[in-house]
């Protein structure tokens, strides 16, 4: 299996590119934001690979960092959605953009993607909201487009650890009772005002703002 590509792009389209890597031209897929970002040849780039295998063709789809790719592989895991559809998304949004639209519920954000109807969206943000936090455990260092490596990209509220801790408030809050978007702005909130506050007093916070309003 590849996992990434070190080389030289020489060429590039709306939606793919072909990477030299020692007189190897591989075509890689990606998405038009990736695809405009990447540097061509003589620059080096190394390139984040997810392989695809089916009976009738092998597809490579690239990535910059590993949250990207992490995305790409969980929007999948929801029925209907393959790796054309996922792809779609992610040029739509970014990691960051998805994870904020399925914390909140929010199927519009995600059917602004070409070919991603009302139907899948709701699927999407229904089923991965017990599971968003997988697209950014980038417990490790990330390639950038030139071949350095650098710190894992940040989530919404500004880290993993923000990420999950709002996760974990939000699951409790919907089983009070009270609608994912609604405790989505309330913890937003919240964390934006005390980004090093304990999930306890997130919870209490988010409770009493909701009460106010």
């Amino acid at each position: 299996m590849i996992a990434s590509l070190t080389g030289r792009v020489t060429s590039t389209e709306l939606s793919n590119f072909i990477i030299d890597v020692g007189g190897v031209g591989y075509l890689v897929h990606g998405t038009g934001r990736m695809i405009s970002a990447l540097p061509l040849a003589p620059e080096i780039c190394t390139i984040l690979i997810e392989m695809v295998v089916r009976e009738d063709a092998i597809t490579l789809y690239g990535f910059i960092a590993a949250e990207d790719k992490n995305a790409f592989r969980l929007l999948q895991t929801v029925q209907g959605v393959g790796a054309k559809a996922a792809l779609s998304i992610l040029n739509t949004l970014t990691p960051q953009e998805l994870v904020q639209a399925i914390l909140a519920a929010d199927k519009a954000m995600v059917s602004r993607a070409d070919g991603i109807g009302p139907k899948i969206a709701l699927r999407i943000v229904n089923e991965l909201a017990q599971k968003v936090g997988n697209i950014s455990l980038t417990t490790g260092q990330s390639p950038d487009i030139a071949g350095n490596t650098g710190a894992a990209a940040p989530d919404i509220q500004g880290g993993i650890s923000a990420s999950a801790l709002a996760q974990d408030a939000l699951s409790a809050l919907v089983n009070l009772g009270y609608s994912r978007s609604e405790a989505f702005q309330s913890v937003s909130a919240c964390l934006a005002a005390k980004p090093d506050i304990d999930l306890p007093s997130l919870i209490q916070h988010s409770l009493k703002k909701m009460g106010r309003d």
